[in-house]
């Protein structure tokens, strides 16, 4: 494995990349019913109003970028425009796919607000679990790299050039990393980024991702964080929102079914690599956190 960022991000395996241009002018204001997928989005020139269901609004400035991991339904208006224009409705799904340019109010004359925006799919089962542990927002301001990416996945997602599905998976990536290794860890829910932003509980973190097969215990975890094991308990519960077994439960698990998914080894080489000492013991475990037992959930990824 890698370190726990992108070892999370390996795991959700972001894929079917589109982007497109909008723009917008006059007094204009769209509302996106629910969508589920990441979308990404960066303004270019002007500014607008973001308004996302059970979130306070923000405003978007040139230089801005917004990722949302699991896209909601929200309310995307002129900046001036939110109290006295009526949202156009558009449905995300209806619109997937469509790579050119998007224009809200007026069709002529030069727009007050440019952006570039797009969504792309985690081909995991298991996104929604892996997607719980990052900010339901990242609202990021004046990483140029961000807007630089953003423009190539649009260059490359308009255009079929051979190995076209490869660049835009890895694009994306590095869209992912970038956005999320520059959220404050302090303002993000628990999960792992603020988990990783604490140097005590980073340690352990990093140390279950290192050796998932390893018996860890509290103790010994509390250990590697230099901290006595009910300080370490607390505070990795805090932070991460889980305790300690609960998290390596469920990342030996993630790791499990991805390798299911793959056929990358027998039963007894999988159970071995996620810590457990038989196929047996392993099984029980798997089939009492997943509700299937190993050998059918594999079938049934393998199916779809």
């Amino acid at each position: 494995m890698l370190d726990p960022l992108s070892d999370l991000i390996v795991l959700l395996r972001p894929t079917t990349v589109f982007a497109k241009a909008i723009s917008g002018s006059g007094g204009w204001a769209v509302r996106y019913s629910s969508f589920g997928n990441p979308s990404f989005c960066t303004l270019l020139e002007g500014s607008c109003r973001l308004a996302i269901d059970g979130q306070a609004p923000v405003t978007l400035q040139a230089g801005d970028f917004v990722l949302l991991p699991a896209t909601p339904a929200f309310t995307m208006s002129g900046a001036d425009a939110a109290e006295r224009v009526e949202p156009v409705p558009i449905d995300p799904h209806a619109t997937a796919g469509f790579s050119g340019e998007m224009r809200h109010g007026p069709q002529d004359g030069a727009p007050d607000v440019r952006m570039l925006g797009g969504y792309f799919s985690f081909a995991s089962p298991d996104a929604a679990l892996l997607v719980s542990q990052l900010p339901s927002l990242i609202h990021l301001r004046g990483v140029e790299r961000l807007t630089t990416l953003v423009e190539m996945v649009r260059q490359e997602s308009g255009e079929e050039r051979p190995g076209r599905d490869l660049v835009l998976a890895r694009l994306v990536e590095v869209l992912l990393v970038e956005a999320l290794r520059a959220v404050s860890g302090n303002e993000a829910p628990p999960g792992l980024l603020r988990g990783l932003a604490d140097p005590r509980i980073a340690v352990a973190i990093r140390r279950i991702h290192d050796e998932p097969a390893r018996s860890w215990t509290v103790a010994a975890l509390a250990q590697e964080a230099a901290l006595s094991r009910s300080a370490f308990f607390d505070r990795f519960a805090h932070i991460v929102g889980m305790p300690p077994m609960e998290y390596l439960q469920g990342w030996r698990m993630s790791i499990a079914k991805d390798l299911l998914r793959r056929r990358a080894g027998r039963l007894d080489e999988i159970a071995e690599r996620v810590g457990y000492g038989s196929a047996s013991a392993f099984s029980t475990a798997f089939a009492r956190h997943v509700g299937l037992p190993p050998k059918r959930y594999a079938l049934a990824a393998t199916a779809t």
